[in-house]
């Protein structure tokens, strides 16, 4: 290690009295910043209840576009952007270069974490680069929102031989290991509220154990018939009977009188109803709500979906044909992971999250068979067949890459018939925030299988899926934003002991000065891969991994066959690119 090096790993230098950060005082790439460029203002100080922390790596992410997009609109930020300026970058490593009196029992200068993005202090949302400063900053004094908040303390440690990328890039990764770790209930939520609402045939169902493992608080009884009405009243919870519309109106008054407005954590459909009312109702769950359907008859069309909720709100769609409600809760896979041996498509596969999907998918201990990545843009998919054909065949599986638009629409769709035997893939998972994708996702997902709807729609976005296919055909529908700290860890886990390659996901670097390039060029999804930005390398354009032997040749001929980042290969670019103030050990 040089004396550059090892400096800046100690924190053996003096720190600097000015540095730069990229704010954001409203929507647009014109307001990162100004004029183009990072704003320079004073290193912070910090108090006795505060950490001073050095950010070392930040990946750039399409959440952080959305910000871009959004700005004080977001729904993780709703400021005065002017007034109050967001610093974005989620996907941080930081070290810590300061600590306060009240903290000195707890961290030391020269420890290295990964932040858990999503935090929570007194049950607030205030996720980091969003409510909270993120990484395209050099230095930030931070405090017990962080260090101590609702699920303890935000930031994971990292080991000495961690890269700083290689850290940074198990916040995104955690997101997709995340969304195979899920368990959703396996009854009722005991404490909870339920709503049950009786349409046709609904008289020939029977409880079962729908009750036995978790009783409701409250279980709000629409049109049920009186003999399953009067065995829901033998449960013992408090019983509410409403008449309810064949159209379900009034279930806004419903949801505010007996939810105070937050919705339902389990919805019950004994019977068919109307497509309308099966739309009205599934709309008034809660965060992680679960809607059983339980009927054996189809609807007789189509309805409207609302996709965005799914993801954002982690609802569960399950159901069976009948006539017992329990046999929905347990009879999936639990966790969410891909089905062993199984079929798995992923839509939109190229892009940076949509690779490492398809990278675990091939590399996993017992995975999938066959994978199926697709993908519109050229240079993406070959990004893909050249990574992943080779790792997938080396652990025996096959990997298909495809590309819609080769095809005519039928030609397509007879494609995937071709290739799924004609019963659709185990697992499907849509990657691109596109209506009509996640439409043809649900249409091309088996019986028994799962559609992991893991795209960032909004709020709001209504898709046209056939619902009978939840409690007809055994499906399940899913939806997962962000991770928890368990994730991390164990996505940390994974990197630090080799099982997964975060760096990988790595396809170009860039210094501080490049960060609002970057973000142009997430935003237009050019670059096949993650952008990791060095906030303490000020000069440093956004390079492409494959152009490395030209601009850094000793940076570029420590990657990994040629074209993966490596930690040899940032400690190379560190040695050249950092600049220190004159050694001062600082405490």
């Amino acid at each position: 290690m040089s004396d550059v090096l090892q400096q800046y790993r100690e924190v053996e230098y003096q720190l600097p009295k000015r540095q730069h950060t990229w704010f954001l005082y409203g929507a647009g790439l014109e307001n990162l910043g100004v004029d183009g460029k990072p704003v320079e203002h004073k290193v912070p100080g910090y108090a006795p209840d505060q950490v001073l922390i050095r950010c070392d790596a930040t990946g750039l992410c399409f959440s952080d576009v959305k910000v871009l997009n959004q700005g004080g609109e977001h729904t993780r930020i709703r400021r005065d952007l002017r007034m109050y300026p967001v610093v974005t970058g989620h996907e941080a490593v930081v070290t810590i270069v300061g600590v306060g009196e009240e903290w000195k029992d707890k961290f030391a200068v020269g420890q290295r974490f990964v932040v858990q993005a999503e935090l929570f202090y007194q049950g607030v949302n205030l996720a980091f680069g969003y409510a909270l400063p993120g990484g395209l900053t050099q230095y930030q004094a931070i405090d017990e929102k962080i260090l101590d908040g609702d699920d303890g303390c935000y930031l994971i440690p990292i080991a000495d031989s961690t890269g700083y990328a290689e850290a940074a890039l198990t916040e995104p990764w955690a997101c997709v290991v995340h969304s195979y770790r899920l368990n959703y209930r396996q009854g009722v939520k005991d404490g909870g509220a339920c709503l049950m609402v009786g349409g046709e045939g609904a008289e020939q169902l029977v409880l079962g154990k729908t009750f036995a493992e978790g009783k409701p608080a409250r279980i709000v009884a629409a049109n049920l018939p009186a003999a399953l009405l009067d065995r829901v009243k033998a449960t013992g919870a408090e019983v509410v009977e409403i008449a309810c519309n064949g159209q379900c109106g009034g279930l806004d008054a419903i949801v505010d009188a007996h939810t105070a407005g937050i919705g339902f954590d389990d919805i019950i459909v004994c019977g068919k109803l109307s497509p309308a009312c099966l739309e009205a109702v599934s709309t008034k769950l809660a965060k992680f709500g679960v809607l059983n359907i339980v009927c054996s008859e189809p609807v007789g069309q189509q309805v409207a979906v609302d996709v965005g909720r799914v993801h954002y709100e982690y609802w569960y769609y399950t159901g069976n044909p009948g006539p017992d409600i329990s046999a929905s809760y347990g009879c999936h896979r639990t966790p969410t992971e891909l089905k062993p041996g199984g079929t798995a498509w992923f839509l939109g596969a190229g892009g940076p999250m949509g690779q490492m999907h398809v990278q675990r998918a091939c590399e996993m201990p017992n995975g999938p068979s066959l994978i199926v990545a697709t993908d519109i843009d050229p240079t993406r998919l070959d990004e893909l067949r050249e990574r992943f054909i080779p790792a997938a065949e080396a652990h025996g599986r096959t990997l298909l890459v495809l590309n819609p638009t080769e095809f005519t629409p039928e030609a397509f769709e007879a494609k995937l018939r071709e290739i799924s035997g004609g019963r659709g893939f185990d697992d499907v998972v849509a990657l691109v925030p596109v209506p009509a994708l996640v439409e043809q996702a649900a249409a091309y997902t088996a019986p028994d299988g799962l559609l992991n709807i893991f795209a960032g729609l909004a709020r709001g976005t209504k898709c046209s899926l056939t619902l009978e296919d939840i409690y007809l055909r055994n499906m399940r529908w899913i939806g997962s934003s962000g991770s928890k700290i368990s994730d991390m860890v164990e996505t940390l886990r994974l990197a630090e002991t080799g099982e997964l390659l975060t760096a990988n996901a790595a396809a170009a670097i860039g210094g501080m000065n490049a960060a609002a390039e970057g973000m142009r060029l997430v935003k237009e999804q050019t670059v096949p891969g993650k952008i990791i930005i060095y906030p303490q390398i000020a000069d440093l354009p956004v390079t492409r991994l494959s152009d490395l032997k030209d601009v850094l040749p000793t940076v570029a001929a420590r990657l990994r066959d040629g074209k993966y980042w490596t930690n040899e290969a940032e400690a190379e670019l560190l040695r050249l690119k950092l600049s220190l103030e004159a050694p001062a050990q600082v405490g």
